[in-house]
């Protein structure tokens, strides 16, 4: 799967939530490998945020990112509508310190991203696989938010509130391309009960029954109701009505749950990559949101690169016989056992090794280790297997080195371990030339890596 970016740009006005002020944002499209980054044109040097987890800076009422002394709020409705249309590239050149609220929900940027469409760019997708379970919670809120594997992209979201007219609600989204017809839509909502403290803070100013659900359940008297209501600019309301005020109707029972789910994904698109994994959230919150955000985060950067899935339950792309019809290497010098993932621009190779290769008879009888250089010749085989894929009858060529750089071996290889081959090409071939980075992995990690180039000859 290939990186998306926007086809064309597009732009959204409206008020701020927080400031009540009127605001232009326009979504541009960006290059590979930009992720998301918020600029703001209303500061001298126009200077980008990064729209990551580790520049947030605040959470309250809304997720907000910073740099130094310039931050962008309340970013997770656009966050979650480039999200879960799969876009990994996007500017976001916005005139004032939020995204505008518009409805209080995601549907208007799902609706103009639909307009100018989505690009495919040249780079894959890189994923973030989920492959143990990731918990974080939050003992003061019963907040807790857990990441179990999967194949695809979900999330089940349980809200519990304190409150005789909000009752316990669930949401789920089993498929991300969903998103538009089941969750945009959903809109914000506040209890009456939280305005009066926000509007003192000097936040919600451009709040409204347009952009927000009100929902009413404690007791007041027609007055502080009244009070209340010229506060936010709003008309006025019978204080014995109780439950949602909003000029338009609920769009569904659970709508507030369904919010809460787009609040998350908006959150979770700070890590920065497409996640496969499904999260199970029980009171979700910006928060808690973005502390397994943060979490995710720490994970990637420690690992540099991730380990390639492997089921070996799965039919291989190629399994030994077609690998032997490509490569002329035979026994006992044929190092890859079969290739179970391959696109245009990488390849993964997998090698079983065994106590009986030929090679731990000398390299060390009283302590076999697999030598080092056939690590090499292992992915070098297996970055063969790549640049053959790209010709026609591939059995009329072959492949030979023509340099080895930056070679590292960072743990040993002994019997009984299953190695992983994840080669790729660093820069396009030119003229029968690959200029390759290969990296071995046994589990999770990195046991050796090197880059290369090879040439691709016609056999006489």
């Amino acid at each position: 799967m290939k990186q998306l970016t926007l086809q064309g740009e597009f732009t959204v006005e409206g008020k701020g939530l927080h400031t009540g002020a009127h605001i232009v944002a326009t979504f541009c499209p960006a290059p590979e490998h930009h992720g998301y980054k918020i600029q703001r044109t209303d500061i001298e040097g126009e200077p980008v945020i990064e729209a990551v987890a580790e520049n947030v800076v605040s959470t309250c009422r809304g997720t907000v990112v910073g740099k130094g002394d310039v931050t962008v709020s309340t970013i997770e409705h656009a966050m979650a509508a480039l999200y879960a249309n799969g876009i990994d590239n996007c500017l976001i050149k916005v005139d004032g310190p939020e995204i505008p609220i518009l409805d209080g929900s995601a549907k208007p940027f799902v609706e103009e991203i639909e307009k100018v469409g989505i690009c495919e760019q040249n780079a894959d997708k890189d994923f973030f696989y989920v492959k143990h379970k990731v918990e974080v919670t939050d003992a003061e809120t019963g907040s807790k938010l857990m990441l179990l594997p999967d194949d695809e992209f979900s999330v089940d979201v349980k809200v519990n509130f304190d409150s005789t007219v909000l009752a316990n609600q669930y949401a789920t989204l089993d498929h991300v391309g969903d998103f538009g017809k089941e969750i945009s839509w959903a809109r914000t909502f506040v209890f009456v009960r939280e305005i009066e403290p926000l509007l003192k803070a000097g936040l919600i100013k451009g709040g409204d029954l347009e952009n927000a659900i009100v929902i009413y359940e404690n007791a007041k008297t027609q007055q502080e109701l009244d009070a209340l209501a010229d506060m936010m600019g709003v008309p006025h309301h019978d204080a014995n009505d109780f439950g949602f005020i909003n000029t338009i109707p609920l769009h569904a029972a659970n709508e507030p749950a369904r919010h809460k789910l787009m609040d998350l994904i908006g959150d979770i698109a700070l890590i920065g990559r497409p996640l496969k994994g499904r999260i199970i959230a029980t009171r979700p919150g910006h928060t808690i949101n973005t502390q397994l955000a943060k979490t995710l985060r720490s994970e990637i950067k420690r690992q540099e690169v991730q380990a390639p899935c492997y089921n070996p339950n799965a039919e291989p792309l190629m399994d030994n016989n077609a690998i032997r019809r490509a490569l002329p290497h035979r026994y006992p010098f044929l190092l890859v056992d079969k290739v179970i993932d391959k696109s245009e621009n990488f390849i993964v190779g997998v090698k079983n090794v065994t106590t009986n290769e030929p090679f731990f008879q000398g390299h060390f009888p009283q302590e076999p280790v697999m030598p080092g250089v056939l690590l090499v010749e292992a992915m070098a085989q297996t970055g063969g297997l790549l640049v053959l894929s790209t010709v026609e009858d591939p059995e009329r060529y072959s492949t030979y080195f023509m340099k080895i750089d930056n070679v590292k071996f960072r743990q040993k290889v002994v019997p009984g371990d299953t190695l992983l081959f994840h080669v790729s090409f660093m820069t396009p071939m030119r003229r029968g030339m690959a200029v390759m980075k290969g990296r071995a992995f046994v589990g999770e990690k990195v046991v050796c890596e090197c880059e290369f180039m090879a040439q691709i000859i016609k056999n006489k």
